[in-house]
Protein backbone atom coordinates (compact mmCIF):
# COMPACT_ATOMS: atom_id res chain seq x y z
CA UNK A 1 0.00 0.00 0.00
CA UNK A 2 1.31 3.45 -0.87
CA UNK A 3 0.95 5.88 2.03
CA UNK A 4 1.45 9.63 2.30
CA UNK A 5 2.36 10.81 5.79
CA UNK A 6 1.81 14.49 6.53
CA UNK A 7 3.36 16.54 9.34
CA UNK A 8 1.26 19.71 9.31
CA UNK A 9 2.63 23.20 9.89
CA UNK A 10 1.86 26.66 8.58
CA UNK A 11 5.50 27.49 7.82
CA UNK A 12 6.69 23.98 6.96
CA UNK A 13 4.46 21.03 6.14
CA UNK A 14 6.43 17.84 5.91
CA UNK A 15 5.41 14.97 3.63
CA UNK A 16 6.72 11.47 3.28
CA UNK A 17 5.64 8.74 0.90
CA UNK A 18 6.31 5.05 1.44
CA UNK A 19 5.16 1.70 0.14
CA UNK A 20 4.33 -0.71 2.94
CA UNK A 21 3.06 -4.26 3.31
CA UNK A 22 2.65 -3.87 7.07
CA UNK A 23 6.06 -5.32 7.97
CA UNK A 24 8.44 -3.86 5.44
CA UNK A 25 8.48 -0.24 4.30
CA UNK A 26 10.09 1.22 1.19
CA UNK A 27 11.03 4.88 0.88
CA UNK A 28 9.57 6.69 -2.14
CA UNK A 29 10.12 10.39 -1.44
CA UNK A 30 9.95 13.03 1.27
CA UNK A 31 10.19 16.77 1.54
CA UNK A 32 8.81 19.98 2.92
CA UNK A 33 6.25 22.44 1.62
CA UNK A 34 7.55 25.82 2.75
CA UNK A 35 5.37 28.92 2.93
CA UNK A 36 6.26 32.55 3.52
CA UNK A 37 5.35 33.87 6.93
CA UNK A 38 4.80 37.28 5.33
CA UNK A 39 1.82 35.92 3.36
CA UNK A 40 -1.74 35.84 4.63
CA UNK A 41 -2.77 32.52 6.18
CA UNK A 42 -5.33 31.97 3.43
CA UNK A 43 -2.63 32.14 0.74
CA UNK A 44 -0.38 29.82 2.71
CA UNK A 45 -3.21 27.29 3.07
CA UNK A 46 -3.88 27.50 -0.68
CA UNK A 47 -0.21 26.84 -1.43
CA UNK A 48 -0.18 23.81 0.87
CA UNK A 49 -3.41 22.51 -0.70
CA UNK A 50 -2.06 22.95 -4.24
CA UNK A 51 1.21 21.16 -3.46
CA UNK A 52 -0.53 18.29 -1.67
CA UNK A 53 -2.88 17.92 -4.65
CA UNK A 54 0.13 17.64 -6.98
CA UNK A 55 1.82 15.06 -4.72
CA UNK A 56 -1.31 12.93 -4.57
CA UNK A 57 -1.73 13.11 -8.35
CA UNK A 58 1.94 12.26 -9.02
CA UNK A 59 2.41 9.40 -6.53
CA UNK A 60 -1.12 7.88 -6.49
CA UNK A 61 -1.27 6.77 -2.84
CA UNK A 62 -3.99 4.56 -1.39
CA UNK A 63 -3.96 6.22 2.05
CA UNK A 64 -3.07 9.41 3.86
CA UNK A 65 -1.90 9.49 7.48
CA UNK A 66 -1.89 12.71 9.50
CA UNK A 67 -0.80 13.46 13.03
CA UNK A 68 -3.55 14.67 15.37
CA UNK A 69 -3.39 18.22 16.74
CA UNK A 70 -1.41 18.55 19.93
CA UNK A 71 -1.19 21.68 22.00
CA UNK A 72 -0.08 22.54 25.47
CA UNK A 73 0.05 26.27 26.06
CA UNK A 74 -0.30 28.03 22.71
CA UNK A 75 -3.90 27.66 21.58
CA UNK A 76 -3.38 30.12 18.69
CA UNK A 77 -0.68 27.88 17.19
CA UNK A 78 -2.92 24.83 17.62
CA UNK A 79 -5.71 26.58 15.71
CA UNK A 80 -3.39 27.44 12.82
CA UNK A 81 -2.16 23.85 12.79
CA UNK A 82 -5.77 22.67 12.68
CA UNK A 83 -6.33 24.79 9.56
CA UNK A 84 -3.45 23.01 7.80
CA UNK A 85 -4.79 19.62 8.93
CA UNK A 86 -8.16 20.59 7.49
CA UNK A 87 -6.54 21.34 4.14
CA UNK A 88 -4.70 17.99 4.19
CA UNK A 89 -7.87 16.08 5.11
CA UNK A 90 -9.84 17.87 2.40
CA UNK A 91 -7.26 17.07 -0.28
CA UNK A 92 -7.28 13.41 0.75
CA UNK A 93 -11.09 13.29 0.73
CA UNK A 94 -11.28 14.97 -2.69
CA UNK A 95 -8.90 12.32 -4.04
CA UNK A 96 -11.07 9.57 -2.53
CA UNK A 97 -8.32 8.35 -0.21
CA UNK A 98 -8.58 6.63 3.13
CA UNK A 99 -7.45 8.94 5.95
CA UNK A 100 -5.96 7.83 9.26
CA UNK A 101 -5.08 10.05 12.19
CA UNK A 102 -2.56 9.21 14.89
CA UNK A 103 -1.43 10.92 18.07
CA UNK A 104 2.22 11.88 18.46
CA UNK A 105 2.45 9.21 21.15
CA UNK A 106 1.17 6.50 18.77
CA UNK A 107 3.61 7.58 16.05
CA UNK A 108 6.61 7.56 18.40
CA UNK A 109 5.62 4.23 19.95
CA UNK A 110 5.24 2.69 16.51
CA UNK A 111 8.55 3.93 15.15
CA UNK A 112 10.83 4.20 18.19
CA UNK A 113 9.06 2.08 20.80
CA UNK A 114 9.03 5.01 23.24
CA UNK A 115 6.24 7.59 23.32
CA UNK A 116 8.40 10.44 24.58
CA UNK A 117 11.17 10.01 22.01
CA UNK A 118 13.03 13.09 20.78
CA UNK A 119 12.78 14.21 17.15
CA UNK A 120 16.38 13.09 16.54
CA UNK A 121 15.53 9.57 17.79
CA UNK A 122 12.49 9.43 15.50
CA UNK A 123 14.59 10.60 12.56
CA UNK A 124 17.27 7.99 13.25
CA UNK A 125 14.72 5.16 13.40
CA UNK A 126 12.97 6.38 10.23
CA UNK A 127 16.30 6.29 8.42
CA UNK A 128 16.97 2.79 9.73
CA UNK A 129 13.52 1.38 8.96
CA UNK A 130 13.53 2.83 5.44
CA UNK A 131 17.20 2.04 4.82
CA UNK A 132 18.01 5.68 4.01
CA UNK A 133 21.71 6.53 4.13
CA UNK A 134 21.45 10.30 3.71
CA UNK A 135 20.34 12.77 6.38
CA UNK A 136 17.07 14.62 6.12
CA UNK A 137 17.22 18.39 5.70
CA UNK A 138 14.53 18.83 8.36
CA UNK A 139 12.59 17.01 11.05
CA UNK A 140 9.37 17.85 9.18
CA UNK A 141 10.09 15.30 6.45
CA UNK A 142 11.24 12.58 8.86
CA UNK A 143 8.21 13.21 11.11
CA UNK A 144 5.93 12.82 8.07
CA UNK A 145 7.63 9.54 7.17
CA UNK A 146 7.17 8.40 10.78
CA UNK A 147 3.42 9.03 10.48
CA UNK A 148 3.36 7.01 7.25
CA UNK A 149 5.30 4.16 8.88
CA UNK A 150 2.90 4.21 11.82
CA UNK A 151 0.00 3.78 9.44
CA UNK A 152 1.84 1.10 7.54
CA UNK A 153 2.32 -0.96 10.69
CA UNK A 154 -0.91 -0.08 12.53
CA UNK A 155 -3.27 0.66 9.68
CA UNK A 156 -3.82 -2.99 8.89
CA UNK A 157 -5.23 -3.41 12.40
CA UNK A 158 -7.84 -0.68 11.99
Amino acid sequence: MRIVGIDCGTERTGFGIIDSDGRSHDFITAGVIRTKTSQALSLRLKQIADELEKLIAKYAPQAVAVEEVFYSVNVKSALKLAHVRGVALLQAAQAGLTVAEYSALEVKMSVVGYGRAEKSQVQMMVQSLLRITTEFPSFDASDALAVAICHGTRGVLR
